[in-house]
């Protein structure tokens, strides 16, 4: 039987790992499947990228680290997403997967120019999101959770742009009919995104912003989280 791969590229912080699971239960959780249907392969620690023949999704997780570190086995991925967008197999990068899917594929990625977007906003989607099979029936906007530093500056070229807000021009956007690409954590919900605010609040005081109003500003994202859910249930079709 194939299964959806959950590539891991990180671990959350220590603390949230120990009240909410590491990045790859939080999106089991959210993504509705039970373990049986889902595989965790460690690309930091293992190395071992499956093959396209025994997927039938995959997901890319986030990670603390940069992708401009290029470390081997970042890079490793890059490679990978190639094989598996070229086979047509269902693709969902997030946050750091997002990144590594634009740039594998051609588009440029680099430190944000106003820094980082942490916390709880609303994206819009664009009118290309009627017709995509992952976006569809979402409503025009709603909120994400957000924590990040870099970002995808230039989509790859071909890459549909889906999703958007004033800070962050390429949210979202797919490549091909089912490799998809979100700056956001549809994974998290709002007890996730205070332990991230509370845990860079120090830092994210430095860089001039708002810790406080960022807490008081968190809602929960179930439009977001229904991204997951829908796109396990395409891996599966």
């Amino acid at each position: 039987m194939k299964k959806l791969f959950i590539i891991k590229a990180g671990s959350t912080f220590p603390e949230t790992a120990k009240n909410y699971g590491d990045f790859e239960e939080m999106t089991r959780r959210v993504s509705g499947l039970e373990r049986k249907f889902v595989e965790v392969v460690d690309a930091v620690r293992s190395g071992q990228l499956p093959s396209s023949k025994d997927c039938c999704g995959a997901v890319i997780t986030g990670a603390h680290c940069m992708v401009t570190d290029n470390l081997p086995w970042s890079l490793a991925i890059e490679a990978w997403i190639q094989a598996i967008v070229t086979a047509e197999i269902p693709l969902l990068g997030i946050c750091y997967g997002h990144q590594l899917l634009g740039r594998a594929m051609g588009g440029q990625v680099d430190y944000h120019p106003q820094g980082r977007e942490v916390g709880t906003f609303d994206v819009r989607l664009r009118a290309e999101c009627r017709k995509d099979p992952l976006f569809s029936g979402l409503p025009a906007h709603f909120p994400v959770h957000t924590t990040h530093s870099q970002s995808v500056l230039a989509l790859p070229p071909g890459a549909v742009l889906l999703a958007e807000n004033d800070f962050e021009p390429h949210h979202a956007f797919r490549l091909g009919p089912c490799a998809w690409g979100v700056q956001f954590h549809p994974e998290y919900d709002s007890r996730i995104m205070r332990h991230y605010i509370q845990a860079q609040a120090d830092s994210l005081t430095d860089a001039g912003q708002k810790p406080a109003a960022l807490l008081s500003a968190l809602r929960e994202t179930p439009d977001a989280n229904s991204i997951l859910q829908k796109f396990a249930r395409l891996a599966f079709a």
